[in-house]
């Protein structure tokens, strides 16, 4: 029988689903869950049998539970654990491997009883996994199932490592993962190539066994799916949708995660709406422009009653002034003057006519993320002779080749020695170099020496793509943020010297502007990071620094993503020469040039990617009814 739902607004959602504000606040919910379930148990002098995830989206959960065991004394002496999955092969002391994972992360943090630990065994003969299956299978049923199993859930509805295709029945047992699977590991393996194309898993039927399902997901790159399992038919190509089969399961979800539910993204289609908010307002018109592919200025009153926003029509009507209102609104956010233009009327501009010449900083979180994301708007900006300052926050030295490396410091060797220098020592770092490179093992830790050299090459990349675009070299910045310096893909905890860096470079050129990624999907998590220090930066420096009053912080995008038309509240426009400008200012980063380190899932050079985008904004705009551009690039004004 389906389950029953009384709520409108939920009337899509064919499971239960809470939403919190942001991811702390869920771990926080889910990890006291647990501890209040081991608690009860302890108290009936049993065991708590928890099911246990893997992965970024459970680390806070675990993180309170350890805080819970140190700080409240919450004891795990009465708990067993089983993890969900683990690759095949692999070794249990790999840095990314489960084991080590859930050592780091929970284990060696509480004091449970690492005899009542299970985590299938990527050390196994082929021969032997069966026999290991079964055996965890009957572990689990021994102690009576699982209280609790917790999810995370991947981009291809996988749950566990159940992938497209897995039967609701299935049991423990190996897999083969999907290739999206394997992309999205990639960055922990240093490249596709070494994830490993197995692994084993608990099956969808094991994990219904238990008697509290709670599935987690944060951020906006798992809103896809959270939409298709939750509001979307069961099918085994989402072997997440599944779970609607239970009675037992409740989804745990960030705003970003749930923010294509159609309560959040669409809420006129199940609920009354106050549309007395602009945003709101916008964000519908456009929508249904889009849905209809009309202009918007074309739109009707029976358009707007026979898509759920009649509403809207009678509140706000006419509906023609409503699109009038929308299309004057969107028509103003398009300007060629990204610094402001001086002496005109500013009332319906994005930016501030005065001052006439603008200081400006654009920090970019890696070496490249200015040119890629907002190039064009760059090269404008210099060209008008605003006063244009760029930072690179990171030295970005982890996304280098090897082989790069080599070559830079062979032509350091060759150079040298034509000019009569002595090489005798850096001949020496290269050879040590290459032995290191030789017995290199997947994702390890470049020496000092690697990361100088990689560092540096993105460093001169950096500097020529600036110049190009119109800097002088004393408005080039490098921060080298300590944050970054880790040497591998999992960066070191903001600490205050990144915030004092940020703050000094703020003081010293007191800039109208600051231009900052807002492109929160990267897949390394370094943009999100980066904002965050440049945002604590500006709010310390608030509250005694008069010039931060007339400071704007513009969000950009491009590398990852784009922003929705309605978000947009800047759109700089690009001839098709400014378009080419600004590839070759991506060009000049060569290190990046064909395939990069971290390409993510996108298959397209970054060039590839910004030039895509921009045009896909200018499109979108076209498709309204306003002017058709080449290109355009976005922004959005951050207010703090």
């Amino acid at each position: 029988m389906a389950r029953l739902n009384l709520l409108e607004e939920t009337r899509f959602e064919k499971l239960p689903v809470s939403v919190f504000e942001n991811p702390k606040a869920a771990s926080l919910s889910v990890a006291h869950r647990i501890g209040d379930l081991i608690k009860k148990k302890q108290k009936n002098n049993a065991q708590a049998v928890l099911g246990l995830a893997t992965g970024a989206t459970p680390i806070a959960v675990y993180a309170e539970l350890v805080r819970m065991h140190k700080e409240e004394g919450l004891s795990f002496k009465n708990v067993v654990t089983f993890n969900l999955d683990e690759y095949y092969p692999m070794q249990p002391n790999a840095a990314q491997s489960y084991v080590t994972f859930m050592n780091e992360n929970l284990f060696d943090h509480i004091d449970i009883d690492k005899n009542n630990v299970n985590i299938p065994d990527g050390t196994l003969s082929l021969e032997e996994i069966p026999a290991f299956c079964l055996d965890y299978e009957k572990k689990i049923g021994d102690l009576g199932g699982l209280d609790i199993q917790i999810l995370g859930i991947g981009r291809t509805g996988h749950i566990g490592f159940n992938e497209p295709g897995s039967a609701p029945n299935s049991g423990t047992r190996l897999v083969t993962l999907d290739d999206l699977t394997r992309r999205d590991a990639a960055r922990d393996f240093g490249g596709k190539s070494f994830v490993p194309t197995k692994a084993i898993t608990m099956g969808v039927g094991t994990i219904f066994k238990a008697r509290e399902i709670i599935l987690m997901a944060w951020n906006k790159k798992k809103a896809p799916i959270i939409k298709k399992t939750v509001e979307g038919e069961i099918s085994s190509e989402v072997p997440a949708t599944y779970l609607q089969l239970s009675e037992h399961v409740e989804f745990i979800l960030d705003q970003d995660a749930a923010s294509m539910l159609t309560r959040f993204d669409t809420p006129w289609l199940v609920k009354d709406c106050s549309w007395d908010d602009l945003a709101l307002r916008k964000k519908a018109v456009i929508w249904l422009a889009n849905t209809l592919k009309k202009p918007i200025l074309k739109l009707t009153e029976d358009d707007y009653n026979n898509h759920g926003m009649a509403q809207l029509a009678v509140e706000k009507g006419p509906v023609y002034n409503i699109n009038i209102d929308v299309f004057n609104k969107l028509q103003h956010t398009i300007t060629g003057w990204p610094g402001g233009k001086p002496n005109a009327d500013d009332s319906q501009r994005p930016e501030r006519a005065e001052p006439a010449k603008k200081r400006s900083i654009i920090f970019s979180p890696h070496p490249d993320d200015d040119v890629i994301s907002m190039g064009g708007t760059f090269i404008r900006l210099a060209d008008q002779k605003q006063d244009v300052h760029v930072a690179y926050q990171t030295s970005g030295n982890t996304a280098v080749w090897d082989d790069d490396a080599l070559r830079f410091v062979e032509f350091n060797i060759d150079f040298s020695e034509k000019m009569g220098l002595e090489t005798k020592e850096l001949k020496t770092l290269y050879q040590d170099m290459r032995s290191f490179m030789e017995k290199k093992k997947p994702n390890q830790i470049d020496t000092p020496e690697i990361q100088t050299v990689k560092g540096l090459i993105r460093k001169g990349e950096a500097i020529a793509g600036a110049r190009y675009c119109g800097l002088d070299d004393d408005h080039i910045h490098f921060m080298a943020l300590p944050f970054y310096e880790s040497g591998k893909s999992q960066k070191n905890p903001v600490t205050e010297a990144d915030v004092v860096l940020t703050m000094e470079l703020l003081q010293k050129v007191k800039p109208h502007q600051v231009f900052a990624a807002g492109d929160f999907e990267d897949p390394h998590g370094t943009h999100i990071v980066c904002f965050n220090i440049i945002l604590e930066a500006l709010k310390r420096l608030a509250k005694t620094e008069d010039w931060v009053k007339d400071c704007w912080l513009w969000m950009y995008r491009g590398a990852w993503q784009e922003f929705e038309t309605h978000e947009i509240e800047m759109a700089v426009p690009l001839s098709p020469q400014e378009v080419e400008r600004k590839k070759m200012a991506i060009f000049k980063h060569q290190s990046q040039k064909d395939t990069a380190v971290f390409p993510g899932d996108d298959p397209r050079e970054f060039w590839q990617r910004a030039e895509d985008r921009n045009r896909e904004t200018a499109q979108a705009y076209d498709s309204l009814g306003l002017a058709e551009y080449e290109a355009m690039e976005a922004f959005v004004r951050y207010k703090f």
